[in-house]
């Protein structure tokens, strides 16, 4: 007899007439969500709202505009944003679609079961609310309060964190460290005792050469970088590109290095090795400001050129011409660190190969290279201290990881495994603005993990994978209706942005603020929330930092006066945050804690025969899996194809936009076709597909059964033993010709 999952997934879109359906019919406004007859916009009797963007996280700031008949009608850039300059990538543009998606989550849902299924029951905000605070009131009793885990990547995240930690948890993570940025910091953080953090410090602008490895700018649309770098190719800087596939930015370079998947370490070890060898290095900078360059010259000594062309395919004059074009710009060029950097799981020691190419050319804290960024500190607004929990995420995760910089996402999903060894229980989910279904590779364990909670509350706009299995689903409105905390991001000079509403919440929906607000007035910790509303908590941030919210909602971004200078001074003395006080080529630190000093080639595996390398990316118009329903930005871009080289299009007898499934190394079979592109821009031993697209979940229409989706195939999973990041690249796929579903269809 088969069990039944304590948590069927539920569509959605299932629900009968007093479900999603009650929708106010005069915001049903479905067709490209304006009337074509709408005229362009006249801005001088348009009201505007300041913003920052939530399609992507680089977060740019820009006005909302209503247009005379009070309507959402355009978002464009601030001038005053150093993260927009004015200007709007097409997905920033195309977030009016989020507003107008009437595919949205409309009403608090909660999983209830009648004859014996499971199904969501719309009910009220106190219902659900209520429901939430007694669950965890129960939860912190029987196991403690740091049984609760907030799983978030949401903007209105910083406020469910100050409500968690009130409540007494601070097992608090993001998917982004785990699954994306996390190896760089480790990496950087090992060798500059710094991180990189975001927006990259990097002084793009006055550069004479870059150098991106994996890094698909113009591709992957962080706005203020993707202008620079656009200047910086005007001006006639260098740009060297290191990708299997030809990328847009590909196109651009003078070098386009064509590199064999999995091999990125023997490219980056033989190029320190040329610039040690050949004398190319800064000498004078890696005397003063470096530790451990002896030991690294003896590490090097045997990866030259000619052991990495056996290794990466690239020809050992390729690998040197490409060497001497960063000499001879340094010290003003940068080996950008990327920014997702989970790939084979030894990730953290290949940033930290790129962290000691920047340093032994000398581009650390030099113009052109990498520039001292500031940050204003947002002040917190007055509340009691927070109670000291009894474990955290440190206790579940560094023992094993012992350079983790911060909750890790897989592990906090691990410790809610019913048979998990550790003594550390997680016993429910807050799941804030990530679908963690796609988000967080190896569904299988996820799935099992959600069967073994007592309670799962999901806060979306939309209705993803994740929010079919939720004990309560919170419907967010979008960022357009909304205030959030203050946006403060790193630059070349402080700054602050302000988000606020141009319109009220659509259906039922409401901010995250508000929730964790009200959440915490019933969990009893209403001293930790003591304003009555979002506009008084950030009005006395604001006075704080020496302005105000009556200013900021006028200028949007305000810019402060930096503290110190951008550049190292010719000789100036510095001490950097590690255990010499100097850039450490020779990591003492790693070495203290049992891994590495120095970086190490590793042997990672290859495809078999009638196999490929699953390689995955983004799309200048979608963000993730955030976008495939917007109904603007589905206009430009609908569903994925699967990039196929010609020599395997011939092999396979494979024909342009003909449809075909993928099988990988362990069985797992695409759930939808997705369509051919034969090109060759990709390697013949791998394929490609952009990220974010077969959605499974019917409500999203415009959406579901799209192309297919990368996140079903990531099942092999290599973790950095450092720091905890889910190594995502060494999974393989074959290619079937035949719809592998129709008998599973048929019976």
């Amino acid at each position: 007899m088969k069990k039944t999952s304590r948590r069927d997934f539920i569509k959605i879109s299932a629900l009968g007439a007093g479900g999603l359906a009650m929708a106010n019919p005069i915001m049903n406004w479905v067709p490209g969500f304006l009337p074509k007859e709408h005229k362009p916009i006249d801005e001088s009797k348009a009201k505007r709202f300041p913003t920052f963007c939530e399609v992507c996280f680089w977060k740019c700031a820009g006005f909302t505009y209503l247009n005379e008949d009070g309507k959402i009608q355009k978002i464009i850039g601030n001038d005053k944003d150093p993260h927009s300059n004015g200007r709007f990538c097409p997905r920033g543009t195309g977030g009016v679609g989020m507003y107008y998606d009437n595919d949205r989550l409309k009403q608090p849902l909660k999983r209830v079961v009648e004859n014996g299924k499971s199904t969501f029951k719309p009910i009220s905000w106190d219902e659900a609310l209520d429901y939430i605070a007694d669950k965890m009131k129960g939860i912190a009793k029987a196991h403690g309060p740091e049984s609760m885990a907030l799983l978030y990547h949401a903007s209105s995240g910083s406020y469910f964190k100050h409500l968690m930690k009130a409540y007494g948890s601070k097992n608090i993570a993001k998917p982004s460290y785990a699954q994306c940025l996390g190896p760089r910091e480790a990496g950087f953080v090992a060798t500059y005792g710094a991180g990189v953090s975001s927006p990259e410090p990097t002084d793009v602008k006055n550069t004479k050469c870059l150098v991106l490895i994996g890094n698909h700018v113009g591709e992957n649309m962080h706005n203020g970088y993707v202008q620079e770098v656009s200047d910086a190719i005007d001006r006639g800087a260098s740009i060297i590109t290191v990708d299997p596939r030809f990328s847009t930015i590909a196109s651009k370079s003078k070098f386009w290095l064509p590199i064999k998947p999995a091999t990125d370490m023997a490219l980056l070890l033989s190029w320190i090795h040329v610039l040690i060898y050949e004398g190319l290095f800064d000498e004078k900078y890696v005397k003063q400001y470096t530790f451990g360059f002896d030991e690294l010259k003896v590490h090097v000594k045997n990866f030259t050129p000619e052991w990495a062309y056996t290794k990466t395919d690239i020809k050992p004059e390729q690998i040197r011409n490409s060497a001497y074009e960063m000499a001879k710009a340094s010290p003003a060029v940068i080996v950008h660190p990327g920014r997702h950097t989970t790939w084979y799981g030894d990730d953290t020691q290949r940033t930290r190969a790129i962290a000691i190419l920047n340093a032994l050319l000398g581009s650390y804290g030099k113009k052109g290279g990498w520039y001292f960024a500031e940050k204003k500190k947002v002040p917190h607004y007055p509340s009691p201290a927070y109670p000291h929990p009894h474990w955290t995420w440190k206790d579940i995760t560094r023992p094993t990881y012992k350079s983790a910089g911060t909750g890790i996402s897989n592990d906090l999903i691990k410790a809610s495994l019913p048979n998990d060894k550790s003594e550390h229980k997680i016993k429910g989910w807050l799941v804030v603005g990530t679908n963690l279904i796609s988000t967080v590779p190896d569904q299988k364990i996820t799935l099992e993990a959600i069967q073994n909670l007592e309670l799962m509350v999901v806060v979306d706009t939309m209705p993803m994978e994740i929010t079919g299995y939720a004990d309560i689903v919170l419907p967010e409105c979008t960022y357009l209706e909304r205030y959030d905390d203050i946006r403060s991001s790193q630059n070349r000079f402080p700054n602050i942005a302000l988000r606020m509403p141009a319109a009220e919440p659509r259906w039922e929906s409401k901010p995250g603020w508000w929730m964790a607000r009200e959440l915490a007035l019933r969990l009893g910790l209403e001293d930790y929330f003591k304003w009555k509303n979002v506009e008084e908590q950030l009005d006395w941030k604001f006075k704080q930092m020496g302005t105000s919210l009556k200013e900021m909602q006028k200028i949007g971004v305000k810019t402060f006066e930096k503290d110190k200078d951008m550049y190292l001074a010719e000789g100036e003395e510095y001490y950097f945050n590690t255990d010499t006080g100097k850039i450490e080529l020779y990591s003492l630190d790693l070495e203290a804690k049992g891994y590495d000093p120095m970086p190490k080639y590793t042997e990672h595996k290859q495809p078999e025969e009638g196999f490929y390398r699953l390689i995955y990316g983004r799309a200048p118009m979608h963000t993730f899996g955030r976008t495939a329903n917007n109904p603007n930005l589905t206009d430009l871009m609908d569903e994925n194809k699967l990039w196929v080289n010609p020599k395997v299009a011939k092999l396979l007898y494979l024909e342009p936009d003909q449809e075909v499934w993928l099988k990988n190394q362990d069985g797992v079979i695409s759930k939808f076709p997705i369509k051919v592109r034969i090109t060759e821009r990709i390697r013949y031993d791998s394929v490609y597909m952009v990220h974010g697209f077969g959605k499974d979940n019917t409500k999203l229409k415009r959406s579901y059964g799209k192309g297919a989706s990368d996140s079903d195939l990531i099942t092999n999973v290599k973790i950095d033993p450092i720091m905890g990041g889910t190594g995502m690249r060494e999974n393989f796929v074959e290619i079937l010709m035949d719809n592998p579903h129709k008998e599973e269809a048929r019976s």
